[in-house]
């Protein structure tokens, strides 16, 4: 049930996060040009803002109602630790509200200065919230800020063990470039399938641009990022990078198998790539890297969802990277945007492959630090609940999410067919840019 909410709530996440910037952004553009093309792309954007933001309203609140229902040990024992991240989630997400109903209505009332300053806050709370959401997580990677006697914490620490996480710090940038990428791509891909459509004007070209070289800015950061994550994990979490890859014996120069499944003794029918993990892991290829044999078979994940959510994630994050570097060399050497087909099949296939990276990321992080809640202090067996009815709430739970997931589809589509509130007409394909 947990992990369906996350599913479901992440992406809504992102959103709330890239796209208050992305708005602000193209609203100072309308104040620094007065160009009446940058205001109106604001408040199309401003619509979906509000339509995904309501719907993370209904995600995040079952979330928070199944963090107490299902994991009750947890909060009983460690809610004192990690509280007040929730606490000023919470706070955030009130302040972030009101200023979205104060951004939405005030278009027309009030001054341009005033209504974008409006909006600085909802970019702030935006960030503030999911900031505390994953200091919590980083705080389960990583556990500090407290000492247990007794199976009891004492000596509480909050702030150190949110915000003195070694662990926290990789984990807030990676996920915050994974946001700018999937609002990015997805912005984007939406407006490729305009232009194969045939419809590419002045307004689809600019809407296309600015969210697409943000994306593909984030999607080249996220490479170095990504190494760093992978480096933090190899000190701090050896067995998950040993189920990344399904290694099973501590060795030196280990190698990495693309594709294939780990059978339990090896990788079968993989591409075998001599010595690059411990190159991965520790900038040396005669590195010693921990294998699945360091631990008990009942303290490793399960390899093979781990492993396969970590290569489908790098996989589509390498494809994205490569996309990146078509388009910003095709933007910075011709100063247009690309011109074949096949670039703008490739950004709306981005769109969707965006997001089905951003879970396997979250598979790979909560699914490799099995079988602990939080890592080597609390089993997940100790944390969950022993109440009966789970399946019927799973059920309901599903139901419920597709009911949400049709109505903000039904309402993003109203919004994509609304005519456009200015004067410009679409203008040829073959217009440059």
């Amino acid at each position: 049930m947990q992990a369906l909410s996350f599913a479901v709530h992440i992406p809504l996440v992102c959103f709330g996060v890239a796209l208050p910037a992305l708005l602000l952004y193209v609203e100072w553009l309308y104040l620094r040009t007065g160009d009446e093309l940058y205001r109106t792309i604001a408040r199309r954007w401003t619509r979906i803002m509000v339509a995904l933001f309501a719907a993370g309203v209904v995600t995040g609140t079952i979330l928070s109602f199944e963090l107490g229902l299902l994991w009750p040990n947890f909060t009983g024992t460690f809610g004192g630790v990690f509280g007040l991240g929730f606490a000023i989630e919470g706070f955030s997400f009130f302040m972030e509200a009101i200023f979205i109903g104060i951004y939405v209505y005030g278009w027309s009332r009030l001054s341009p200065r005033l209504h974008f300053a409006c909006g600085i806050p909802i970019a702030i709370t935006g960030f503030a919230g999911s900031l505390m959401v994953i200091t919590v997580n980083g705080w389960m990677n990583h556990p500090a800020g407290f000492r247990l006697v007794n199976g009891k914490p004492v000596d509480v620490h909050p702030v150190d063990a949110l915000f003195g996480n070694p662990y926290f710090w990789h984990e807030l940038i990676h996920m915050y470039l994974a946001a700018y990428i999937v609002t990015g791509f997805v912005l984007a891909g939406s407006y490729a399938v305009c232009r194969l459509r045939g419809r590419f004007g002045r307004y689809e070209r600019t809407a296309f641009a600015i969210p697409l070289a943000v994306a593909a800015t984030a999607s080249i950061a996220q490479v170095f990022v990504g190494d760093w994550n992978g480096r933090e994990v190899a000190i701090a979490q050896p067995t998950k990078l040993a189920a990344f890859e399904g290694l099973p014996r501590t060795r030196s120069g280990a190698p990495v198998h693309i594709l294939g499944w780990y059978d339990g003794n090896e990788v079968k029918a993989g591409i075998k790539i001599p010595k690059l993990l411990s190159l991965l892991a520790f900038h040396s290829s005669s590195a010693t890297v921990q294998g699945l044999d360091a631990v008990a078979p009942a303290g490793r994940p399960p390899v093979n969802v781990v492993r396969f959510a970590f290569q489908t994630m790098v996989g589509i994050g390498t494809l994205l990277a490569a996309l990146a570097v078509v388009f910003l060399a095709v933007r910075i050497r011709t100063k247009r945007l690309p011109r074949s087909v096949w670039f703008y099949r490739a950004v709306a296939a981005a769109a969707p492959l965006s997001l089905v990276a951003l879970i396997a990321g979250w598979v790979v992080t909560e699914v490799g630090r099995q079988p602990w809640a939080v890592y080597r202090v609390m089993r997940t067996s100790e944390a969950v609940t022993g109440a009966k009815g789970i399946p019927v709430g799973y059920a309901t739970l599903a139901v419920t999410y597709l009911a949400l997931a049709l109505g903000v589809a039904w309402v993003l589509r109203r919004l994509a067919r609304s005519p456009i509130d200015r004067a410009d007409s679409p203008q040829p394909l073959s217009e440059p840019a």
